[in-house]
């Protein structure tokens, strides 16, 4: 069950984010913590501070917070979600499985994020963005395991716009000091990039298609099946990938003159 949410001061929004966006962002954060500035605008925080991570064992959860959010570029959203992404934990701790787990802290934390950001004064859309964020926060972590197209093409479909900052959080949550295992991590993060960019591409070129199909260049040349229609319907898509649409009587003339040169 979600964690009640308290209400904050009306400025709450403002107030977080000028310590998120500070220039030493982590100086700034462990100020307000020490302080009792987090308990008010942010009270779930704190309880990170006793909650012991076996993956990050060198550092109670709120620590590995603060390490996460101060290796973020200066964007508002990212540092956001990297506040908030393991703020469900010591909700979903359990000891069933062999050992402590968290399972799906992460969905679990996009519902505690997008109710104490409202509870905050932000807006709609930034609380839904920073929420999503998250919420798919741990779905890179099957990675290294494998993935197939479909898984990856799914994971960039999944994030839509957000999927700069997705990886952005994603190489940010490594906060291991083993340096040859981080750099591992940002690898796999660098081939995964790769092979979105080079689905997309593929996908963009598979969904091309020339102005007008096989079928309907036969029938206005009365020509039947063979290797001129081929070679038109490859002279059709790179006239269309450089001139865009044209006019049907401009194509139909210009395909009348193609065709003359090559039968």
């Amino acid at each position: 069950m979600d964690t009640a949410i308290t209400e904050t001061p009306t400025d709450g929004a403002d107030a977080l984010s000028a310590i998120l966006m500070a220039d030493d962002v982590a100086a700034s954060l462990w100020s307000a913590i020490d302080s009792g500035v987090i308990e008010q605008l942010v009270p779930e925080l704190l309880a990170l501070r006793m909650e012991q991570d076996p993956i990050h064992r060198h550092k109670d959860v709120l620590s590995h917070t603060v390490a996460v959010v101060a290796k973020t570029p200066g964007d508002e959203i990212v540092r956001l979600a990297a506040l908030f992404h393991d703020i469900a934990k010591p909700q979903t701790r359990s000891f069933e499985h062999g050992g402590v787990t968290f399972r799906h802290h992460e969905v679990v934390g996009g519902r505690v994020t997008k109710k104490r950001m409202t509870a905050l004064g932000y807006s709609e859309e930034k609380g839904v963005d920073v929420a999503e964020l998250v919420r798919m926060s741990g779905r890179f972590k099957g990675y290294a395991d494998g993935w197939s197209d479909t898984a990856v093409r799914r994971y960039a479909r999944d994030a839509g716009p957000l999927l700069g900052r997705l990886n952005s959080l994603v190489r940010s949550d490594c906060t291991t000091r083993n340096k040859a295992k981080a750099q591992k991590i940002q690898e796999w993060i660098d081939d995964l990039e790769r092979r979105i960019a080079e689905l997309a591409e593929e996908d963009r070129k598979a969904a091309e298609r020339p102005q007008i199909d096989g079928a309907a260049v036969m029938a206005h040349l009365d020509i039947e099946p063979g290797r001129e229609v081929g070679q038109i319907m490859k002279w059709l898509m790179d006239l269309k990938r450089s001139e865009g649409v044209l006019d049907e009587a401009d194509l139909l003339a210009r395909l009348d003159a193609f065709y003359a040169e090559i039968a």
